[in-house]
């Protein structure tokens, strides 16, 4: 029930983000925004990320928990970020507005968004439709959960990891490249996919898929892929 549920969520933000682009008006003023964020005294963090529609780029080495450049046309769509700390717990939320009364023909929405590679992140990430491209190799990631809309996706999992974590991703009707380690353990299952179903370099194994450093390394990334429509590419990287 719930791969099909996550499956229908992603189908109603590619359509919802269909009609606010459906109808015409002049795009307005491009509009350049930065805002940094520091980590404060949270020993981990959970970050929520959300953009139904645009160009996004993720990527570690910020020198503060969150350094972000955004780039938008529609004043009514500038994005919101938030963060707050409890108990040493810090929840940081950076989300696109849902702004239904909206319509243009044209609009430019970009996001540049790079995290610290020293803090604890637990890293949950929505998508609608555009490109998104999540290079996360370096992050001290602790958990990560990436919801597909109908765009093209890469999320680069390459490079080594200091630390298993579990990765969990939702399929939706667009294309989605995931890359993962070749000299870190992978496990991965994938089930329910409706769409194109691509995997390369792993192996079978106790009915999953498996790299050649699977339970030799002593860190596993445990991958669980459910639900899609689109294509979906899933290979060990260089």
């Amino acid at each position: 029930m719930k791969t099909y549920r996550d499956l229908f969520k992603s189908f109603l933000l590619f359509v919802l983000v269909g009609l606010f682009l459906a109808s015409g008006c002049a795009e307005g003023e491009v509009q350049r925004m930065s805002r940094t964020v520091e980590r404060d005294d949270a020993a981990a963090v959970r970050a929520e990320v959300t953009m139904l529609s645009g160009q996004m780029d993720v990527r570690g080495g910020a020198t503060a928990l969150l350094d972000a450049e955004f780039v938008y046309n529609i004043e009514s769509w500038e994005p919101f970020v938030d963060y707050t700390v409890n108990a040493g717990q810090g929840r940081l939320r950076v989300q696109q507005p849902v702004t239904p009364d909206v319509r243009v023909s044209r609009v430019r929405y970009e996001w540049e968004l790079a995290f610290a590679n020293d803090v604890p992140l637990d890293l949950r990430v929505t998508l609608g439709a555009g490109k998104n491209d999540l290079h996360l190799s370096g992050m001290h990631l602790s958990n990560l959960e990436v919801t597909l809309g109908a765009g093209e996706t890469t999320l680069d999992l390459t490079g080594m990891w200091p630390q298993s974590f579990d990765v969990r991703v939702r399929g939706g009707a667009g294309q989605a490249n995931i890359q993962l380690p070749r000299d870190v353990g992978v496990r991965v299952e994938a089930g329910g996919v409706l769409g194109q179903l691509e995997i390369v370099g792993l192996r079978r194994q106790d009915g999953a898929y498996v790299n050649d450093a699977y339970g030799q390394s002593d860190v596993t990334l445990n991958v669980d892929v459910q639900g899609g429509v689109g294509e979906l590419v899933i290979q060990v990287g260089e």
